[in-house]
């Protein structure tokens, strides 16, 4: 990959983008991961104000401390950059406080983090008039829909997804991302246990973009490549819902008369 390029080609993405849609910049959420490390550094070059937003919600240390560390890092390298922590952990509270007990399963309340922060993200784009740049990979948004509907899968634009996630360690190196951040296991940060990517999925993301990327036969496969094209079909097929658009039941003409 032609790095370089393709980091000054989703720059000019970005900058055309917002001043086509007649906004001011960008609001980014970031999480002390590769992802959004990336992507604020990407919307911060474009010049445009950017909003880089920590939004912990009973966070392990280290996952607020490597947010908190890019977002002094952005301040101090662009001018354009301001930072902003906002703690919702108040908010979980009180959100548990009104959900049955019933209800509040480790996904479900997972989820939940993930919803607050999108409403959050969309409260400051708002009222600074910009848009809310998305952290997604393509292994995540196209591959194993490893995000959370109306969360972290709701955002205006996505510079990232068309990369997976090797090219957007490629990326994080040419831009200067912390070493602390490109050497960080990679975590959606939405449990108290601090699980992993590959904890929750069973395969780590180069074995997933090999499944993503493999032609051949399926059948054919032995081992660990077998038990690795099991669970990217298996996350694919069950997360179709995300990566496609919302069905709509098209009433049939002749019922219209």
């Amino acid at each position: 990959m032609q790095t370089d390029k393709v980091i000054d080609y989703i720059v000019d993405w970005l900058g055309t983008y917002a001043k086509d849609s007649g906004l001011n910049g960008f609001v980014v959420g970031v999480s002390g991961g590769i992802d959004s490390a990336v992507t604020s550094t990407l919307c911060a070059k474009t010049g445009m104000e950017t909003l880089a937003l920590n939004m912990p919600i009973y966070q392990a240390e280290d996952q607020y401390a490597r947010s908190s560390a890019h977002i002094a890092w952005l301040e101090s390298a662009f001018e354009n950059v301001k930072g902003h922590h906002v703690d919702l952990s108040p908010l979980l509270d009180a959100v548990s406080t009104c959900f049955s007990k019933a209800i509040q399963d480790d996904l479900t309340m997972a989820n939940t983090r993930s919803r607050l922060r999108m409403v959050t993200l969309y409260a400051h784009a708002t009222h600074h008039r910009m848009l809310v740049a998305g952290t997604g990979n393509k292994v995540e948004d196209f591959g194993v829909g490893f995000y959370t509907k109306h969360g972290d899968g709701g955002v205006d634009i996505s510079p990232i997804a068309d990369l997976v996630k090797s090219e957007v360690y490629e990326l994080a190196k040419a831009l200067g991302i912390m070493e602390d951040i490109q050497n960080a296991a990679p975590t959606d940060g939405l449990f108290e246990d601090n699980r992993t990517d590959e904890g929750q999925i069973g395969a780590s993301y180069p074995e997933l973009e090999w499944a993503m990327g493999f032609d051949g036969d399926p059948g054919a496969l032995t081992g660990r490549e077998k038990q690795v094209m099991e669970i990217y079909t298996r996350f694919n097929r069950t997360n179709r819902h995300k990566m496609e658009p919302i069905p709509v039941c098209i009433i049939p003409d002749s019922l219209r008369d």
